[in-house]
Parts: C-alpha cells; structure tokens; sequence
C-alpha cells in the first residue's frame, strides 16, 4: 500500500520526542540533592542519588507500566536524521561535568559530615555511571564529533577503556563464555563483577595493541586509544584536585568507582545465562534477538535512551535510540533496569526472579544456558 505508507511517513510525530528531555534530569542529580537539603534541611537528600534511581523510578516503572510500540518503518529514516535527538545527548555532558565540579566546590568547602561526603559522591556516582551509558550511545555512531564525546563522557569514570572493549570485543562474543560482559546462569553478581572489570580492561588492552602492531604502531604510544583515555581521566582529576585541594580526591575516586560499578550491574543483568550455539565450524552463531533481556518500561527507557531495547542495540548497533525497536521474541525482564540492578545485588532473591525465567527461555534444558562455570570455551572467530 504505497499511499498509506508514505501518509503514514508523513503524518505521524514521535509521542516521546520531548519525553527524552527527562534524561537530562540524571546529570543534574547533584545539584537536585543540594536544593533539597537547603529546602528541607535534611541531609539525607544527599544521597539523592540512589534514592532517585532506586527507589523512586522503579516506582515510577511500577506506575507507568511499559511502552512496546516501534516507530513505523516508513519514518525510520527521517527520525534517524533528526539532530534533535543527538542533541540530547550532547547535553548530558556540560551537565554531567558542571555536577561534579560543583560537586567538589562542596566537598572541598568542609561543611558536610562524613555520611554527607559519601552520600554526595554516590550521588555524583550515579550521574557517572549513566554517563558511560550516554557514553555508550555516542560511541557507537561513526561521526568524530560523537565519538570524542562519548570518549569524553568517560574520563569522569576511568573507563575510557569501555569505548574499545564495547564495540570491538562484546559485540563479538556476547552471550557466548569468552565475554567478560556476558554473566553466566548461576553466576552472583558479586562473582561476576570482578571478573568483568578485570577481563574487560585486559580484553580491551588486547583488542587496541592487535590494532595499533597490524598499523605497525607501539602499543605504548600516543596512538593507544586507553592510555589517551586513561590520560584524560587523570588530567580530569588532577585539575579538579589543583583547584579544590587533595581534600576532594577520595569522593573522586568513589564516585568513579560507583560509577563503574553501576555500569557493570547493567552488564550483569543485559545477557544473564544466554548462550549462542556453537556451530559444528567452531563459531558461534550470529547474535539474535533471544540473546539479550529486554525490557520496555517506559520511565527507565527514557532515562537510559532506550538501553533496556537491547537486543535491537546488538542486531544494529550503529542505530540511533529514537528508534530503537522491541521484538517479541526477546526474552523479557519483569521490571526495568532500576529495579533489576537492586535485585542482582541480592543474589538469592535475583536466582530465585530470573533463573526460572532463563530456564523457561530454555524450555527447562540449562545445558543450553551459558553457565557457570563455563561448559566449553572455544576461540571466537567472526561470524
């Protein structure tokens, strides 16, 4: 039906498009949790940050329920190409960065307690941790300007090394026993996180030397992409340090390390027990829908540029959020990412939510899962 498609094209507006402004909310965390102390006087606010996060969007999700609609395919190219939306991300940075070094005005000034100077940098730990997501959308678009940017979204982590393992490692091997990123049925979240921070950086140092020695480069050189990145994180600090005293650099360094770690709780919860079959060849097969949780509630979507659509993500990984679509076939989570991450942190309560999830995926066959410990570990080859 030509006609109806291209009046389809051309009359239907995208209900979220201004919705995705509530993203810009996350940067601006800190400077919420100082507002409601000195509206309230409670110096609970400054942990503001997880309780926003924690409590009060898993609340929303919980309220607001799910959004599965797809854009049609006949506005994919134009939504593609609005720049409204890339502006929305770019946002997040100058926010992102004039949080922290507020931030550090306040914790170099000595007012707050102990409690309050941690609760400050959890807070500013979120604001890094959803920054590696914002990070993680530019990253994936082959414009410079973008690139840079999600380059930069990093230094506040010192993650920079995220950028190469991300793009050329786990959208290699996910859902298969060679991905640090990819947790395995049985797996704790607290046995997954060390595995995956360690494996990653390594995985990332390997993948760039590979890179830099075909291009006949040194792996230690101003070519490396993660020793410039790791460069700019500690000029990062060591500016912030010169300028507020020694004083802030502790809540630095925790809210880089909170902000990882929220990364890594994502990572944990993206991919948990799913396995690509190992072809009789030795590779794996290719990645799939039913290879990443998915999830559509509608508040957690908005605030993390529709990651929780992630099976879309790995099957067009150059694809702009906007449009982003859910599948049927995904296996699906039972709340958003906010709620998620909290149960992962409990290891009995999250086996006991989502390992008769991943089992039913299975139809009851855990052989089929990737597991923990691993079953099998092949050398990956591009499929």
């Amino acid at each position: 039906m030509p006609g109806r498609v291209a009046d389809e094209s051309i009359h239907w507006k995208d209900p979220k498009r201004y919705l995705w402004l509530i993203a810009l909310a996350v940067p601006t965390l800190p400077f919420q949790a100082g507002a409601l102390v000195e509206l309230t006087g409670l110096r609970v606010f400054w942990w503001w940050g997880p309780l926003f996060a924690f409590l009060l969007v898993p609340a929303l999700d919980s309220v607001l329920g799910r959004d599965g609609a797809n854009p049609p395919e006949a506005v994919m190219k134009r939504l593609e190409a609005d720049r409204y939306y890339r502006w929305c991300t770019y946002l997040y940075l100058p926010l992102q960065f004039g949080a922290l070094v507020w931030a550090c005005a306040v914790w170099s000034g000595g007012g707050l307690s102990l409690v309050d100077d941690v609760g400050l940098a959890a807070t500013t730990g979120v604001v890094a941790g959803v920054a590696i997501n914002t990070a993680h959308e530019l990253g994936h678009k082959r414009a410079r300007l973008e690139r840079g940017l999600s380059r930069l979204a990093l230094a506040q982590s010192w993650y920079g090394h995220f950028y190469v393992e991300h793009n050329h490692g786990h959208h290699l091997r996910v859902a298969t026993p060679e991905d640090p990123a990819s947790s395995r049925l049985g797996e704790t979240f607290w046995r997954f996180l060390p595995r995956t921070v360690v494996g990653s950086a390594r995985s990332a140092w390997r993948i760039e030397s590979r890179r830099l020695s075909r291009r006949g480069r040194r792996t230690w050189s101003p070519h490396n992409a993660i020793l410039t990145a790791w460069a700019m994180s500690a000029g990062l600090f060591a500016a912030l340090t010169a300028v507020f005293g020694w004083t802030v650099l502790p809540c630095l360094l925790l809210q880089a390390v909170l902000g990882f770690c929220l990364l890594e709780s994502v990572n944990y919860l993206e991919h948990y027990g799913l396995l690509r079959r190992l072809l009789p060849d030795g590779r794996y097969e290719r990645v799939a829908p039913r290879h990443s949780w998915n999830s559509d509630n509608t508040i957690s979507n908005l605030f993390l540029f529709q990651l929780q659509r992630h099976s879309d993500h790995h099957a067009n990984p150059l694809r702009r959020y906007q449009t982003l679509r859910h599948f049927d076939e995904a296996p699906q989570l039972p709340s958003g990412y906010a709620t998620m991450i909290v149960i992962a942190w409990f290891p009995p309560l999250w086996r006991r939510v989502m390992d008769p999830r991943l089992l039913a995926h299975y139809d009851g066959d855990a052989a089929r899962a990737n597991l923990h410990p691993p079953a099998h570990t092949r050398p990956l080859t591009r499929s």
